[in-house]
């Protein structure tokens, strides 16, 4: 997930893109890319550069990213022996049921941390900013998770900054979260004291 033009120096691909007048951010997915427009109306006028620039990458026969270790996966799913049982199983369905989903429309999903009831994530490339999002987070993702795993109680978002640990423990100070519990989960809340 490529933000600024500094961090697009590790992927020939990206930075082809960011030449692109208007281009504010590169999400180079597993099959797919999704780019950010300063303007959303532009996209008509600077889809054939953006293809035009895709076209000539790959012409080239440039890797994608210059060194893979600077570009880890990031999804926060790899399942650690310290995980409890209900994080793995969280891990396993962000990974397997939610990751598929969220990418089908350009965008991805991380696993950040679930503690108190509260799995913490972070959306990547096309769900940033996007007004469907607290749908996405709502009906999708906290549906599915609370559906699967009766310890979950809700969903929060987490901004990229935030300092979680994937682990499944956490510092819980994330700035600029949106938390997402269903009204039914009250009840579970307080009886847990919370």
């Amino acid at each position: 997930d490529f933000q600024t033009r500094e961090e697009a120096k590790v992927s020939p691909l990206a930075r082809n893109i960011f030449r692109i007048r208007g281009v504010t951010g590169v999400f180079l997915g597993s099959d797919f890319l999704s780019v950010t427009l300063e303007e959303e109306d532009a996209w008509l006028t600077t889809q054939a550069e953006v293809f035009t620039a895709i076209n000539e990458f790959y012409d080239e026969g440039k890797p994608i990213l210059e060194d893979h270790s600077a570009m880890p996966n990031d999804a926060g799913t790899t399942i650690l022996e310290t995980d409890s049982s209900t994080v793995c199983l969280i891990k396993d369905l962000v990974e397997t049921k939610i990751r598929p989903t969220v990418q089908e429309d350009g965008g991805d999903i991380a696993y950040r941390g679930f503690e108190n009831g509260i799995v913490r994530v972070e959306l990547k490339g096309s769900c940033v900013g996007c007004p469907s999002s607290s749908v996405t987070l709502q009906q999708g993702v906290q549906n599915v998770l609370m559906h699967y795993v009766p310890e979950v109680m809700g969903v929060e978002e987490i901004g990229p900054d935030s300092k979680d640990d994937a682990s499944g423990g956490s510092d819980s100070s994330g700035g600029g979260a949106e938390q997402v519990v269903d009204a039914s989960q009250v009840d579970r809340l307080k009886e847990l004291g919370f």
